[in-house]
């Protein structure tokens, strides 16, 4: 049988499918796309056992119908460096030989039973429906991901949590160092639900998902999900077990409030930090009469380093640490020209919202303190 498809579509769709290809796999098969061509399509599936992504792409020509595995790597490369032309494949289901021929030469590749691939497992038929525009996903997923854990005992942190209610949605992450709370009260779903969506999952979704996308739908049950857009949909199972409490480690009465310039904070850490103690990346951050002064030293090789940044506040002199990488991080993933830095003590931990967010939404990071000798 003999099938067309332009080479920039085809090799757009394998390589969002390759997102859930793992470097090991528990079956030789899962090393390979799914390739079903049908009714004027080739419908794409790669899996590593645990995640499933399924797209398509529509082929120009094709004579017949056939389904086969082809090692992924191997057609990815194939078709990465040629231009975008169309591609006429010719495949034998009788010795499993699969030839590609373009514009400016061919390659043959020997494909496999499709037999043994295993399927996804879908969502329960009562399970619950989120509609949800893919501005908002990417935006909770991009916001709250650098905060997720990698715990082997508290497998609940390893993840996003959706908390859904009926007026709104709240994307929450946290490592217990570091927590991320953005709510978004234009999303009025009329439910009450909530699941943990596991963070290579949310990797994922990060990285194939776009602002300007359509709304999408997510189907969840107890343990399993399904996100689905125009032209993708992925399967994956849940993180089961109960989220903690997120709300009740956020300070409720900051007294102690400033404004600072985004990027200028952000100069400042990045020069800072070479300097401070490298194991525990410990910098001191001090407010008074609209000055804030970032202090960092390392002891064991005598350097040390202080930058003063202008800055809103005129509130009572105080002294807190934070760690500088985990503070900077916050300072690149929050958007707009200043942020808030809102403060109680030094045992307390620190709140940073972004100035400039939309009318419907809410977002704070918080970020743990750290003792200061």
């Amino acid at each position: 049988m003999k099938f067309k498809v332009s080479s920039s579509a085809l090799y757009s769709r394998l390589t969002a499918a390759s997102k859930v290809l793992a470097s090991k796999n528990s079956m030789p098969i899962l090393e390979c796309f799914l390739l079903n061509v049908k009714n004027g399509e080739i419908a794409i599936t790669a899996s590593d056992s645990e995640k499933y992504l399924l797209t398509s792409v529509p082929t120009i020509e094709q004579d017949e119908d056939a389904c086969f595995c082809v090692q992924a790597k191997t057609i990815l490369e194939s078709i990465k460096e040629l231009a975008e032309q169309p591609i006429t494949f010719e495949f034998k289901p009788e010795t499993y030989v699969l030839k590609g021929v373009h514009s400016s030469g061919s390659f043959t590749v020997v494909a496999q039973d499709a037999a043994p691939y295993p399927m996804p497992k879908t969502v329960s038929d009562d399970a619950t429906t989120l509609n949800i525009s893919g501005e908002t996903l990417l935006n909770g997923i991009s916001r709250c991901l650098f905060a997720t854990s990698n715990d082997e005992i508290r497998l609940v942190m390893n993840g996003i949590y959706f908390d859904i209610k009926p007026e709104e949605i709240t994307f929450a992450g946290t490592d217990g160092r570091k927590l991320v709370r953005n709510t978004v009260s234009s999303l009025k779903s009329g439910i009450t639900a909530g699941f943990i969506l596991p963070k290579k999952v949310a990797a994922i979704l990060k990285a194939v998902l776009t602002k300007d996308g359509d709304d999408l739908e997510i189907c969840f049950d107890s343990d399993k999900a399904s996100v689905k857009t125009e032209d993708m949909t992925m399967y994956f199972r849940l993180i089961e077990g109960r989220y903690p409490n997120y709300n009740a480690v956020i300070p409720t009465n900051n007294p102690y409030t400033a404004v600072v310039d985004r990027l200028a904070l952000a100069s400042a850490l990045k020069r800072v930090s070479v300097f401070c103690n490298q194991s525990s990346g410990l910098v001191k951050v001090e407010l008074g009469n609209n000055t804030l002064r970032l202090t960092g030293q390392d002891n064991e090789y005598a350097t040390s380093a202080e930058e003063f940044l202008t800055c809103e506040y005129s509130g009572n002199p105080i002294s807190i640490g934070f760690s500088s990488q985990l503070l900077l991080e916050i300072t690149n993933i929050l958007e707009g020209e200043n942020i808030i830095l809102e403060l109680a003590d030094p045992s307390r931990p620190g709140v940073i919202r972004p100035t400039e967010i939309g009318a419907d939404e809410d977002l704070l990071m918080l970020l743990m303190p750290m003792r200061v000798d």
